[in-house]
């Protein structure tokens, strides 16, 4: 999906996640959260979890927990 320019916050670049890493909390926030699942068809995240962009990559993150679920990488160009 063409997406506009990714801004990662102070102290952070590109890192490859996978699941079952935890997400550091400043990625929880309204900037990261992705609500357009619908756009790329991820469809809805389960209750609990929030689609997170992080770059190129979209994640699946369990809000409690902070662990990343699942992964798409280069969802985003």
């Amino acid at each position: 999906m063409r997406a506009p320019a990714y801004r990662y916050p102070r102290g952070y670049g590109y890192r490859r996640w996978s699941t079952n890493m935890v997400l550091p909390a400043i990625f929880l926030s309204s900037t990261y959260l992705f609500q357009d699942y619908a756009m790329i068809g991820v469809g809805r995240p389960p209750a609990g979890y929030y689609w997170v962009r992080y770059g190129p990559d979209l994640l699946l993150v369990n809000r409690g927990t902070r662990r990343v679920v699942d992964v798409i990488y280069g969802a985003f160009y």
